[in-house]
């Protein structure tokens, strides 16, 4: 469920290009959540680290996840999060 989550979280990212011909990318439903980096891909890879980071940790604390569609990740509140 976890990588399923992680996977529509991405399709909603928006990246551009910043003055200084870098990538900015971001998740716009999740707050706090971007990443800046030299090439796309790099872009793109650190913003989904961010994004898994920002999960598991706020599982551990106890916040919301926003829902995707069907996938709810609250419910992993219950089980332990590695």
């Amino acid at each position: 469920m976890l990588s399923d989550y992680i996977q529509a979280a991405m399709k909603q990212a928006q990246y551009k290009i910043l003055e200084d011909g870098t990538y900015f990318g971001e998740l716009p439903f999740w707050r706090g959540i971007w990443s800046n980096a030299e090439t796309l891909e790099e872009c793109r890879i650190e913003l989904q680290d961010v994004l898994e980071e920002w999960i598991l940790l706020g599982l551990k604390a106890g916040e919301s996840i926003p829902t995707l569609g069907d996938l709810d990740l609250n419910q992993l509140r219950s089980q332990e999060v590695a």
